[in-house]
């Protein structure tokens, strides 16, 4: 006698059928570097602390004086 199958067992046998894994047997064509260069403009990231020194202000901070 099978045991009964319950409401998440049947919904991820759904998902499996709906979404079938892709062929990797073949790999794709390799990537040459100068493909991967960005060619668009950016700009830099601004500094996190501000341009303070945070860590000669956390050991003032804490030297007990």
């Amino acid at each position: 006698m099978g045991r009964r199958r319950g409401r998440h067992e049947r919904r991820a046998g759904q998902e499996r059928r709906q979404h079938a894994l892709p062929d990797f047997t073949h790999l794709p064509e390799p990537v040459r570097i100068a493909d991967t260069v960005t060619t668009q403009e950016v700009d830099p990231a601004p500094d996190p602390q501000g341009g303070r020194d945070t860590e000669t202000e956390f050991v003032l901070r804490n030297a007990g004086f």
